[in-house]
């Protein structure tokens, strides 16, 4: 048994709320960046507690993971299939182009920069379809799918993109896997069934809404405690933000051409429109930066460029949801 999914109430996942994460974010970067610079100690002490900070992060992502969506799967195949196939199929094309562009030659950036690219979003992009009047029942069914398919590929991607950094022990993936993802998956979702069969379903809802809140808190803490740990390395290369956002605004203008003429070629409906779009546009970078900094210790480029890319990427889902409503037909 699983929590019943409670109506699409305001939660992290709604764009004003994105916002608001956003600076809360740059907050931390700020503040994590002058501890590093200040205090070595400060610093040092901080970096030790990086690992339990990444493993709550990952605990609480996957405790929203809304695994009884999937039964909502089985009502449209056709587009879960086209979805999976943008995400995991065409985007990685995409991907490797822009970040081959940008970032030849240069492979911890390179790498940090389709990491990024290759994990579909699987949280906020939720709430800008929904302001968008996308079909969100369909998109809650899609998380699931994300998810867990991201997270079998991410060896394949390291070892395909990031093995020109030295850096990649494939034989250590399995372990990690294990350790950090299947065993707080298991957990995480046992303690919702649980929650389901102990709580109340109003309860459970509250319970549910108090995670989601709680996840902003805890992704400032870790970049608060990566950027203390690593802000000389990474002040060397500030230049890269104007590249990875260029990299990033061309991504979004990719992923909605490619999404619009898939979405033409198909007949979708407007509601199933915008959510090719949103799934294609929206990346899941709070994941990544916890997998990248358990996969890639000690590489804190490769860590700050999804982190600008997730900064760039919030305004870009405004526009976008903006771009959409326009083109929404009259009723």
């Amino acid at each position: 048994m699983t929590v019943q999914d409670p109506p699409l109430a305001p939660s992290h996942d709604d764009a004003p709320a994105a916002f608001l994460t956003c600076v809360f974010l740059i907050g931390a970067i700020t503040l994590g960046g002058l501890v590093g610079l200040l205090s070595p100690t400060a610093s040092a002490t901080l970096s030790r507690g990086i690992d339990t900070t990444i493993l709550a992060m990952i605990f609480l992502l996957l405790f929203e993971l809304r695994l009884g969506s999937l039964l909502n799967a089985f009502q449209n195949v056709r587009f879960l299939a086209l979805a999976w196939g943008a995400n995991f199929l065409i985007i990685p094309i995409i991907g490797f182009g822009i970040a081959s562009l940008f970032f030849s030659g240069q492979p911890l950036l390179f790498a940090g920069l389709m990491i990024y690219f290759l994990a579909p979003c699987t949280d906020w992009f939720l709430g800008f379809t929904r302001l968008a009047r996308g079909d969100t029942e369909l998109g809650a069914a899609l998380i699931p799918i994300n998810i867990m398919t991201q997270l079998l590929l991410f060896p394949l991607w390291l070892w395909l993109f990031a093995n020109g950094t030295g850096l990649v022990d494939l034989s250590a993936m399995p372990a990690m896997l294990l350790q950090w993802f299947l065993i707080p998956l298991l957990a995480a979702q046992s303690i919702r069934a649980i929650m389901a069969w102990a709580l109340p379903q109003e309860r459970c809802a509250q319970i549910m809404a108090a995670v989601s809140r709680c996840v902003p808190f805890v992704l400032a803490a870790l970049i608060f405690q990566l950027f203390a740990s690593h802000v000389g390395e990474i002040a060397n290369h500030l230049t890269l933000v104007t590249s990875v956002a260029a990299a990033v605004c061309l991504f979004c203008a990719a992923t909605l051409v490619v999404g619009e003429s898939v979405s033409r070629l198909a007949g979708l409906a407007y509601p199933q429109q915008v959510l090719l779009a949103m799934t294609m546009a929206a990346r899941n970078a709070p994941l990544m930066i916890a997998l990248t900094a358990i996969a890639l210790p000690n590489q804190p480029l490769v860590l700050a460029v999804i982190v600008v890319a997730m900064l760039v990427e919030i305004p870009l889902l405004t526009a976008l949801n903006q771009l959409l409503l326009k083109r929404r037909p009259e009723r």
